[in-house]
């Protein structure tokens, strides 16, 4: 069910897949929306309810002034806090994935346990694959086309306008975005205290191996790494590993 709900004057939307399970929050990446966590809110569930929010300019949440870290860290508090689920385990992608262990660093009487798909704790973002995108395309069939390969990871966020087809995100709000992402975010990582999942895809071209083992050896005792057989986007290159990862460490929480 999608919800809503306005902090400091903008609308933050969110995708509550329901049910009786205990409360997962999911945080997508660029270019994506809450709606890329529907298969894994099916998978998980019963056992699991998941609760996955439209961050600030995608989707159907708000565009905002600006997308800085402190900025997507207050709109996950304040998801939580309107929820009123108490402590839940958090789960982010890329950019989300900075998002949801920054909020666990900060926030740790918060967070039970933390997932983070395929991101480091050094950031250095090319946002040219952003700046080309197309901004508008006369059809659905037509965007996805100038897309090629690229298309199926997007397509949750095609959006139809009155002068054609482009996406639910704003291409100027997601190269500032992926500006403020870029950077040495250590001090968060190393902060976190609750048990962690960290799953790096073997293709992928944003989180090196040896800085995946370095972020795990960084928080021994804490923090485990799972690989799986993808590129950067896990959860859709390995759907079904990447759920059956996801559930066994769940299932392993006390």
């Amino acid at each position: 069910m999608r919800e809503s709900f306005t902090v400091g004057g903008r609308r933050l939307s969110y995708l509550d897949f329901g049910g009786p399970g205990n409360p997962l929050l999911a945080l997508h990446g660029h270019y994506n929306e809450a709606s890329a966590f529907a298969p894994l809110a099916e998978a998980l569930a019963p056992q699991w309810r998941v609760i996955a929010l439209d961050q600030r300019g995608h989707g159907e949440s708000d565009r905002a002034e600006c997308y800085e870290r402190d900025g997507y860290v207050a709109d996950v508090a304040a998801l939580h806090q309107h929820l009123k689920v108490g402590p839940a385990v958090v789960l982010g992608h890329s950019l989300g994935g900075v998002n949801a262990y920054q909020y666990a660093s900060r926030h740790a009487d918060r967070v039970t346990a933390l997932i983070v798909e395929d991101i480091g704790a050094v950031v250095d973002c090319d946002w040219s694959f952003t700046t080309s995108l197309p901004r508008r395309a006369p059809s659905r069939d037509a965007l996805a086309s100038a897309l090629g390969g690229a298309a199926p990871y997007l397509e949750c966020s095609f959006r139809q306008s009155k002068d054609g087809w482009g996406f639910s995100f704003e291409i100027d709000d997601t190269v500032a975005s992926q500006k403020a992402l870029n950077g040495d975010h250590w001090t968060d990582w190393v902060a976190v205290t609750c048990p962690t999942l960290l799953i790096r895809g073997t293709r992928s071209d944003e989180l090196a191996a040896d800085h995946a083992r370095e972020m795990i050896a960084r928080r021994p005792g804490q923090a485990r790494l799972v690989e799986l057989p993808a590129g950067h986007v896990v959860h859709h290159d390995a759907q079904a590993q990447f759920a059956a990862t996801v559930s066994t460490f769940l299932s392993k929480l006390d």
